[in-house]
């Protein structure tokens, strides 16, 4: 049956039992009051009926949403390795390790020729064939955490900012100021321009995992199939791959990582900063 049809039919039925309640029962079981809201009601599910068959896109998703819940372990679902390059997850009793490596590749399919193109494919395609266990080849894109940055340019401009300020005060050297003062709206504009869009960043990489009764042994079996990966890998692109250690693979395994929370503050503080002025 038609889902809309269904949703029709059970408001419908609805609409009936409250009506069959308002008009069956005795006066002595419903008061007066009791029987009018019923009618109420009877009326207001025989317009959510009718509704559904053009409002049906609306309403399915939010009867449905009962269903979608989200069950959260009390262990947490993996950890980070002692050598801090790999996660450690357990599943079935087994130890799952698996290591991140970042593949440096800075090539653009737009800005290549035909020939570079089909040249790039043929080494895509060999990438399967570098390892007899399974590997996950993947380019992710996300944005970049800019705080570092941001903060030297406004170490920057408060240094520039002190260096006018004291020559101000001597009244000499007018040519000197002059480069400072251009110097400070350098770094001004190059902030302005840096806090006012997004930056993406797009990274490849290859994950790859091993089992093992122990988590050293899956930890071990791990880091070898990665530096036979990397070799691999090397040979193909002409390129120095890594694994990939610290919090930097929070960045494909925990999606709060890809919206770093300095794109958030940087728009509230710039808002903020000018509806002061």
């Amino acid at each position: 049956m038609d889902q809309k049809i269904f949703v029709l039919l059970g408001f419908l039925a609805i609409s009936f039992i409250f009506l069959s309640a308002a008009l069956g029962l005795p006066s002595s079981i419903i008061p007066a009051p009791i029987r009018i809201l019923l009618l109420l009601f009877s009326l207001i599910f025989d317009v959510v009926a009718f509704a559904s068959r053009r409002y049906a896109y609306i309403m399915l998703p939010i009867l449905r949403q009962h269903k979608k819940k989200i069950v959260l372990s009390d262990s947490e679902p993996y950890s980070l390795s002692t050598s801090e390059d790999a996660i450690i997850k357990m599943e079935k009793g087994e130890y799952i390790a698996t290591v991140y490596i970042s593949i440096p590749i800075y090539r653009s399919a737009t800005e290549m020729g035909e020939a570079e193109k089909i040249e790039f494919s043929r080494q895509v395609s060999k990438l399967v064939g570098i390892s007899s266990d399974p590997i996950r080849f993947t380019a992710e894109m996300y944005m970049m955490n800019k705080d570092a940055y941001i903060q030297t340019l406004r170490d920057a401009i408060n240094i520039a900012e002190t260096e006018e300020a004291q020559m101000m005060q001597t009244g000499k050297d007018a040519e000197r100021i002059e480069v400072v003062r251009g110097k400070l709206a350098m770094w001004r504009n190059i902030l302005q321009s840096s806090s006012s869009a997004q930056s993406m960043e797009l990274v490849s990489y290859a994950s790859i995992s091993a089992y093992g009764s122990k988590e050293y042994e899956a930890l071990s079996m791990a880091q070898q199939k990665a530096r036979e990966a990397i070799s691999g890998i090397g040979a193909t692109f002409g390129v120095t791959p890594s694994i990939i250690t610290g919090k930097e693979i929070l960045k494909f395994v925990e999606p709060e990582y890809l919206i770093p929370f300095s794109t958030v503050s940087e728009e509230i503080e710039e808002k903020t900063e000018e509806e002061v002025i």
